[in-house]
C-alpha cells in the first residue's frame, strides 16, 4: 500500500493551478499592455495619422484643406483707339422738323443695354442705322458727349477757359433744370447709372425760380416712375419746405399742379405730416367755446 500522502499531490495540483493562474494573469497583463502601449499624444482636432496595434492607421477628424480660389482672369484695358476704329452708326433722333441724324462709333453704344439690342440686329453688309423718334435731340447729344468724355455740358460760357459747372447756376427760365431732367430720364432708359448719377448731381447745382422749379417738378413726376425716389424725393422735399412761400408767385400753376399730378401732392403732404409727427406730440385741442348754441330746453 502506497503511503504517499495525497496532500502532496493536491499541493502539486494547487501549484499547477497557481502557475496556470499566474500565466493567465501574465497574459492579461500583456494584453492590457498592448491596448495601452500607444500614447495618446494627438489632440482631438489633429488631422495627423495615428498608428495603432495591428498596423492600422486612423485619421482623426481628417479634413481636406479647401483649394485656393481660382484667380480672376485679367481683362485687358480698353483703349480709346478701340472706339475710334469701330464702325460708324447713324442715329436718327426726333421727328418732323426736330429730326436730326447723329453719328457715333458703334463700340460706344454697346455700353447701353438698350442700344446694344439695336446693334445686335445689324447685318454685316447692311446699313448701321438706329431710329429713335421719341427722344430729345439735345439730351441724346449730351449722352454721346458723355460717352466720349465721361462728362457733358449744356451751357457754353462766354470764355471757353472758364467753366460754370462747379458753381451753382441761376436758372431764370427753368430750362436748365428741364434739360438736366431729360438727360436723367434718358440715362434711365438707356441703362446708364453713371450718366444718371451725373445728371442728378448737376441738377442740385442749379438755382431756379419758383416757376422754373414747378415746371421741373411737373416734368419729374410725369416722366419718372413712382419708385424713383432718387429724383422725386428732393423735389417733394423742396416744395414741402418752401411751398408756402413760393406758391404765391405761381398760384395758378400751383393749383393746376396739385390737381393734375396727385402723386406730387401726396408726396408733399406726406412729408409735411411726417415732420409734424416728428416734432413732438400735438397739443390737446380744446373745443372752441360757443361752437353750438344751447337748445331752448337746456336753458
Amino acid at each position: 500500500m502506497d503511503d504517499t500522502p495525497t496532500v502532496e499531490v493536491s499541493g502539486t495540483d494547487r501549484v499547477d493551478l497557481q502557475n496556470g493562474a499566474n500565466n493567465a494573469s501574465n497574459e492579461v497583463e500583456m494584453t492590457g499592455t498592448q491596448e495601452t502601449s500607444i500614447p495618446q499624444t494627438e489632440s482631438a482636432g489633429s488631422t495627423e495619422p495615428t498608428a495603432r496595434a495591428g498596423g492600422d492607421i486612423i485619421l482623426l477628424d481628417a479634413q481636406t484643406e479647401p483649394e485656393p480660389p481660382t484667380p480672376a482672369k485679367k481683362i485687358a484695358p480698353f483703349k480709346f483707339l478701340d472706339f475710334l476704329t469701330s464702325p460708324i452708326v447713324e442715329i436718327v433722333v426726333g421727328e418732323g422738323d426736330q429730326q436730326t441724324v447723329l453719328t457715333a462709333h458703334q463700340t460706344l453704344l454697346l455700353e447701353s443695354p438698350f442700344l446694344s439690342e439695336f446693334v445686335g440686329k445689324f447685318e454685316s453688309s447692311g446699313p448701321r442705322r438706329i431710329e429713335l423718334p421719341g427722344e430729345d435731340v439735345d439730351a441724346f447729344g449730351c449722352f454721346l458727349q458723355f460717352e466720349y468724355t465721361r462728362d457733358y455740358t449744356i451751357t457754353q460760357p462766354e470764355d471757353p477757359s472758364i467753366s460754370d459747372e462747379p458753381e451753382r447756376v441761376i436758372d431764370t427760365t427753368g430750362d436748365e433744370l428741364l434739360r438736366h431732367a431729360r438727360i436723367y430720364t434718358l440715362a434711365e432708359k438707356l441703362g446708364l447709372p453713371q450718366l444718371k448719377s451725373l445728371a442728378h448731381t448737376k441738377i442740385h447745382r442749379v438755382n431756379g425760380t419758383p416757376r422754373g422749379e414747378l415746371s421741373y417738378a411737373r416734368y419729374v413726376y410725369t416722366h419718372t416712375s413712382s419708385e424713383d425716389t432718387t429724383i422725386r424725393k428732393p423735389v417733394a422735399s423742396y416744395w414741402a419746405s418752401r411751398g408756402h412761400l413760393l406758391r404765391h408767385d405761381v398760384q395758378g400753376d400751383w393749383d393746376s399742379m396739385c390737381l393734375e399730378v396727385p402723386e406730387f401732392t401726396t408726396d408733399v403732404l406726406k412729408i409735411l405730416m411726417d415732420r409734424k409727427e416728428k416734432s413732438g406730440p400735438a397739443e390737446a385741442e380744446s373745443t372752441p367755446r360757443g361752437r353750438k348754441r344751447l337748445r331752448a330746453s337746456e336753458k
